[in-house]
């Protein structure tokens, strides 16, 4: 596939992986992207996943078309986009290796040599001459990991994003790039929004015409999109009004609860309301739709004087991704001493800028004739603000 006349995509999709990390699930696959500048110079643009070498090789080769290659640029260090490294050094002994000086140690502990003979490091504003092409480096430390650079190559106005601007999804799937990369930078990148805001700092001074991130589509056209979706998801801010009620119920009274409010809620307006089973739906998902609207209800079950795992695990996620900026409101349950809503507002006491809701639901078992009255309440108090 051409992106310029001069750089050529040669990743690969998978549809074999039904976890990606090891823990999101990727119904429509993935995609590990890699890309060849053909010039003077040949740079190849990092390598893929260790399962797809001999695919990855060939389209390589395709490429060539019979010219070795002179660089191979490591923009992350990540085995998605690094396992091949030694690979490609054994086929083409000549070419230099390109990549930051955390990226060599890496290197070391990955393949048992920091490619001393034959690296080029490169840091903040170091450039690489092709020929017609120009790459200039930029740190991306923790975009998201420490060793990260990305690259912009003048002459056709690229930005080689590494792993930022990228998404769920192998390239032939057709859906919404929106919803699989905020299921992504959430999942990824979420915990890093400062460094994620300073690599959009570094972009605005650039004149981009195309973005190729190591995972998802190239993206070609209406870069504002793109750029100011990740601006809003790096500062924490509220994508879109409405209501996300997450909860875990264990014998279906607290269900009940949630469901009563969704109803409420649509009734009186509420432009959107996201419900979402923790035992059973994605996980990611959930975590994905909580930084996306701008009001949370947590609604679980006294578990063990603490509160239901699923729930836990949720809010661990919401914490761990700097969950910030919003509404919050709690609908707890316990048959002889409630202690879910203590426990879940002392989870995001060190969460910045939550509003917590005036009013709450105490479940005593089942649902009682008082708390529909509270969960009345609620609900106006959620559509006031």
């Amino acid at each position: 596939m051409n992106i310029t006349n001069d750089i050529f995509y040669i990743g690969v999709n998978d549809h074999k992986s039904d976890l990606f990390e090891g823990q999101y699930i990727i119904p429509n696959g993935m995609a590990y992207n890699s890309y060849v500048i053909i010039d003077q110079k040949i740079a190849v643009m990092d390598t893929v996943d260790k399962n797809f070498k001999d695919e990855w090789l060939s389209n390589l080769s395709s490429v060539l078309d019979g010219r070795k290659p002179d660089y191979l640029v490591v923009h992350h260090m990540e085995p998605d986009h690094s396992a091949n490294i030694a690979v490609f050094t054994d086929l083409y002994p000549d070419a230099k290796i390109v990549a930051s000086a955390k990226a060599f140690v890496m290197m070391k502990n990955f393949f048992g040599t920091d490619y001393s003979d034959r690296r080029i490091i490169v840091g903040e504003g170091d450039t690489l001459e092709l020929g017609c092409h120009t790459l200039t480096f930029a740190a991306a430390p923790m975009v998201h990991w420490p060793e990260v650079v990305v690259s912009y190559d003048s002459t056709d106005k690229v930005l080689f994003s590494a792993d930022a601007f990228g998404k769920f999804g192998a390239l032939d799937a057709d859906e919404d790039w929106a919803c699989e990369a905020r299921r992504y930078y959430f999942g990824i990148v979420g915990k890093y929004g400062v460094q994620a805001q300073a690599l959009l700092k570094k972009a605005a001074k650039l004149d981009i015409s195309i973005i190729c991130p190591l995972h998802g589509p190239v993206l070609n056209e209406n870069l504002e999109y793109y750029l100011d979706l990740y601006n809003t998801w790096s500062t924490y801010e509220a994508e879109s009004k409405g209501v996300v009620i997450a909860y875990t119920s264990v014998y279906g009274n607290t269900e009940v609860a949630a469901k009563l409010l969704s109803e409420k809620l649509i009734e009186k307006g509420c432009p959107k309301v996201q419900l979402s089973d923790l035992a059973r739906c994605d996980m990611a998902e959930a975590v994905e739709d909580a930084f996306r609207y701008d009001k949370l209800v947590l609604a679980t079950t006294t578990y063990n004087g603490d509160v239901f795992p699923f729930m836990k695990e949720f809010i661990h996620r919401l914490t761990e991704s700097n969950f910030q900026n919003r509404t919050v409101a709690f609908i707890e349950n316990g048959s002889w001493a409630p202690t879910a809503a203590k426990v879940m507002a002392k989870m995001l006491e060190n969460s910045k800028n939550l509003t917590i809701a005036q009013n709450s639901v105490k479940i005593m078992s089942a649902i009682s004739d008082e708390n529909r009255i509270q969960i009345e309440a609620l609900a106006n108090e959620l559509l006031e603000n």
